[in-house]
């Protein structure tokens, strides 16, 4: 069983790609999406850069995003919410 090491404050991830946020450089982001509705979630190289990726995010999920410390993450929504975290055993 992992547990979840939490190591920063949750906050409302930004919704713009150039104010994409990299979580101080966390390789794993726990998100929570707090709506009834589902919202996309994008990861990019840098804020505002090259986009690696995205995925829908159903409502009322909680979701461990693993990337690349650099790479950085927004939403569509204000009301997908994320937290730098690790995982211990």
């Amino acid at each position: 069983m992992s547990r979840t090491l939490v190591k920063g404050n949750e906050i409302v991830l930004p919704t713009s790609a150039g104010a994409g946020t990299s979580f101080s450089e966390a390789t794993v982001v726990r998100l929570y999406n707090s709506d009834s509705n589902s919202h996309v979630v994008t990861v990019q190289e840098s804020a505002g850069g090259t986009g690696v990726g995205s995925f829908t995010m159903p409502a009322g999920h909680v979701e461990f995003l693993e990337k690349n410390p650099t790479y950085t993450v927004f939403s569509d929504s204000a009301t997908v919410l994320g937290a730098k975290v690790g995982f211990t055993a």
